[in-house]
């Protein structure tokens, strides 16, 4: 039930309505806690998303690599967020992403067609996927502006601004490839903000 307390707290909290028992019930006889290990996969680039996933505990990274090896990040996933490829499992076509546990992560996960049962019968959880969509449209939003018209001094300073706690739980390594930045230019810029 504890895992499901932070849960519904979160629902509560995104969309300002109560739960009800008989919602309760219904998300707990649905969404499914699974467990982890650092370093397995929740998605594998091939794979189609069947499953979106709430992170109880733990990070996890989405990731794609490049024709020569290299890896990029476009998100960073921590608890009270979400994971999943989203046009994946929305359309059920193969991810171009992968979903990789950076510390050992517990979940609730469900699928598309359970999703599709709360959205219509449950208002606080309609309610709260309507404010993360908005707000996800915000964030991609930003970031794309930020990839295209931020320095890199600008694009760490927005990270630290908006995510300070993903310098305590993310290597840097991790952080330059989502700012889109070399480690050397990173750690060049960390040891000027210093100064």
């Amino acid at each position: 039930m504890s895992n499901f307390q932070a849960f519904f707290d979160y629902i509560q909290e995104i969309s300002g309505k109560l739960l009800s028992e008989d919602d309760k019930h219904l998300l707990m006889a649905h969404f499914r806690p699974k467990k982890l290990r650092k370093r397995q996969y929740f998605l594998q680039e091939g794979d189609v998303c069947k499953y979106i996933g709430f992170v109880i505990k733990g990070s996890a990274r989405t990731f794609t690599v490049d024709e020569k090896g290299n890896e990029h990040i476009l998100k960073l996933s921590l608890e009270n967020w979400w994971l999943a490829d989203f046009e994946s499992f929305y359309l059920l076509t193969p991810s171009r992403f992968n979903i990789e546990a950076l510390e050992d992560l517990e979940l609730l996960q469900a699928t598309n067609a359970q999703i599709e049962e709360f959205l219509k019968n449950i208002p606080a959880f309609s309610k709260m996927a309507s404010v993360i969509s908005q707000n996800y449209t915000i964030a991609n939003q930003k970031r794309m502006q930020a990839a295209m018209n931020y320095t890199a001094e600008e694009r760490y300073e927005d990270l630290i601004n908006n995510y300070p706690h993903f310098l305590k739980r993310f290597p840097q390594n991790m952080i330059a490839s989502y700012l889109g930045l070399s480690r050397e230019t990173l750690s060049r810029i960390r040891k000027n903000s210093f100064k």
